[in-house]
């Protein structure tokens, strides 16, 4: 009997050790978000502007029959704005089941980060806002901010740009 606990336990501890993360760059920082928020990774594409949408909202794609928002995480994160380039990629991440793109420097690699590894964001006061951070992982490599798509946004501005696909379709 004993041994039958044991092997229930060991399953329990290797479902979740670790959950996997696509990580991105923006600014020379690493970031990640669920692989299970990801719907498709493509390549930079041709958007069309919306009038009257906030800065960081770029335009949408059609991506398969399917309008789709495009936002600029530098412009959202208040970073300078850069040239797109060969390495710029849009992940097509799932948000209250509605599809959003998200233009990043560069998608990286798909990491395995266990609960072990990692931390809740640090607190930098008010005038500093990490609400979008879920956690911060240290792995190998440095430390990844594991982000909440869906806390990007204000509850008004993801609701307008879920409106545009919506309105667009």
């Amino acid at each position: 009997m004993a041994t039958l606990q044991k092997k229930t336990d060991k399953k329990k501890v290797n479902v979740s050790s670790a959950e996997k993360y696509l990580s991105f760059e923006i600014n020379e920082e690493m970031y990640a978000i669920e692989i299970l928020d990801v719907k498709e990774i493509i390549a930079m594409m041709k958007f069309t502007k919306v009038p009257k949408m906030p800065f960081f909202v770029k335009g949408v794609i059609n991506l398969r029959g399917l309008v789709i928002p495009i936002i600029d995480i530098r412009l959202k994160f208040e970073l300078q704005e850069l040239a797109y380039n060969e390495r710029t990629t849009i992940i097509i991440g799932i948000v209250d089941e509605n599809l959003i793109g998200f233009i990043v420097d560069r998608t990286a690699d798909v990491l395995n980060i266990s609960q072990s590894e990692m931390a809740p964001p640090p607190k930098f006061g008010t005038a500093i806002d990490t609400g979008f951070l879920k956690y911060m992982a240290k792995t190998s490599n440095g430390v990844v901010m594991i982000v909440d798509l869906k806390k990007i946004f204000s509850e008004a501005e993801l609701h307008n740009v879920i409106e545009i696909e919506k309105n667009k379709g």
